[in-house]
């Protein structure tokens, strides 16, 4: 499946990847489209067999804090202002705990006998360290490790990081002693190497154990990014390493928060793009990664590929699927059906990467055909190749109504990033009547041999 990898009338952020059995589960909070806030009142799950990335079961809403037209509140101390974020779920003697945070209020984990759910609330945190703890017992993001000595550790925090032991009696005491704080550092260190706002930690905290190397993902204070620590011991001290993806980049991004898995040997990192010329209204992405040997992650870019090595150019594309946005231009939905490219203006780029055009052929030519609602202006698209002012293989004329509009470029082979280039063509006075304005909005589009 391409980014995003899940239905593209599916919000769901916060996402946290876990392989149990011959399945990858994603656990994440739930955005509604052209939402005004992050989040609404249920978790949801959605599962993949390890061996057929492309095929998604959605299996519902997972945990409750109000009541909806099937279901109760999971919780009695919860109402319209505690919304659920973020959450994780890890195995434990062949049960499954869900660690909830649940915004203004206490955070809470629940138990299923099935990692997909439904979970049954299993008691609030208890502790008897002071209610300062990660914003008042929150737990804000919480990202949990069962360790292979079965000791279990829990890490949270929103602009300071907390750290503790839970019981692994019953998963949900945080044990006395066990607390630390700043794990990762908030202002500037000269420890551990934490010295710009690049390295400090704001949020989205999630525990890896790889082999004997324990890795911090955590959403830095340069917001739009998922950076990594990593230390030899649950415990620290953690030595920031990088970043892995950064959904800013090109595209407009917001806050991020996700985590690694290892699937089929194959390890990714799981993240989330927003929609809607918004911070919320996120989606789930993720790009393959590459762990070397000294346990450094080299940063990836944001693609369109999600699960798949290369998109085909050959089939319809749609547009949502673009990874690229710059100049003003966003994805919004219109209806569960369709979702568009909006707000295209004068030089606005849509990029893709990465489609393969396969092996030479006899012809020297393609068309390239693209499905737009109209907004009442003519432009241009020109069409390049591997970077925005990269080889120019044709333009298309977009006139005022909607339908499809195509023209004839050259002929691809290989492996390349997609570029859509948009503009008026107005001279003089009169292009400062079209200078911000939507020229057109873009549906879909297909190369055809």
């Amino acid at each position: 499946m391409p980014n995003p990898y899940l239905p593209g009338w599916e919000y769901i952020p916060d996402g946290e990847p876990r392989v149990f059995g011959d399945r990858i589960y994603i656990y994440g909070s739930h955005d509604k489209a052209g939402s005004d806030h992050f989040c609404d009142y249920v978790l949801k799950c959605w599962s993949a067999p390890i061996n057929h990335l492309d095929q998604w079961v959605c299996h519902g809403d997972i945990f409750h804090t109000m009541p909806d037209r099937d279901h109760p509140a999971d919780t009695d101390w919860t109402g319209e202002e505690n919304q659920l974020f973020a959450p994780d779920v890890v195995e434990k003697d062949g049960k499954y705990y869900l660690y909830a945070y649940i915004i203004g209020a206490k955070g809470c984990v629940a138990v299923s006998d099935k990692p997909e759910g439904p979970f049954k609330l299993l008691s609030k945190y208890q502790y008897t360290i002071p209610d300062s703890i990660c914003c008042d017992g929150w737990f804000i993001d919480p990202g949990v490790l069962v360790d292979r000595d079965g000791k279990v550790y829990i890490y949270c925090g929103y602009e300071r990081s907390f750290m503790a032991q839970i019981n692994p009696e019953n998963m949900y005491e945080v044990l006395d002693g066990t607390c630390i704080e700043h794990i990762i550092p908030c202002e500037i260190t000269q420890e551990g190497g934490f010295t710009s706002k690049e390295t400090l930690f704001f949020e989205a905290a999630s525990l890896r154990r790889v082999g004997d190397t324990y890795y911090l993902i955590y959403s830095p204070k340069q917001g739009s990014r998922l950076a990594y620590a990593t230390a030899e011991s649950p415990t620290g001290p953690f030595t920031y390493r990088g970043y892995i993806v950064d959904n800013g980049v090109d595209y407009p991004g917001g806050n991020n928060h996700g985590s690694i898995a290892c699937i089929n040997g194959q390890w990714y990192i799981f993240y989330h793009r927003m929609t809607n010329g918004s911070i919320m209204s996120r989606r789930a992405c993720v790009e393959r990664i590459e762990i070397l040997a000294d346990g450094s992650i080299p940063s990836v870019e944001m693609t369109s590929l999600g699960f798949q090595e290369s998109l085909s150019p050959y089939q319809e594309v749609p547009a949502d699927l673009a990874c690229v946005l710059t100049g003003g231009c966003f994805i919004t939905e219109k209806n569960v059906f369709e979702r568009v490219i909006t707000n295209i203006r004068e030089g606005c780029v849509i990029g893709y990467k990465y489609f393969d055009f396969g092996e030479d052929f006899s012809s020297e030519t393609m068309e390239f055909c693209a499905h737009i609602n109209g907004c009442g202006c003519n432009c241009q698209i020109f069409i390049r190749i591997d970077s925005p002012e990269g080889e120019e293989i044709g333009q298309c004329a977009v006139g005022h109504g909607d339908g499809i509009v195509n023209c004839i470029v050259k002929k691809v082979t290989g492996r390349h990033a997609l570029y859509l280039k948009t503009t008026t063509g107005y001279q003089g006075w009169t292009a400062a009547y079209f200078k911000d304005r939507c020229l057109f909005e873009l549906k879909s589009f297909v190369f055809v041999k």
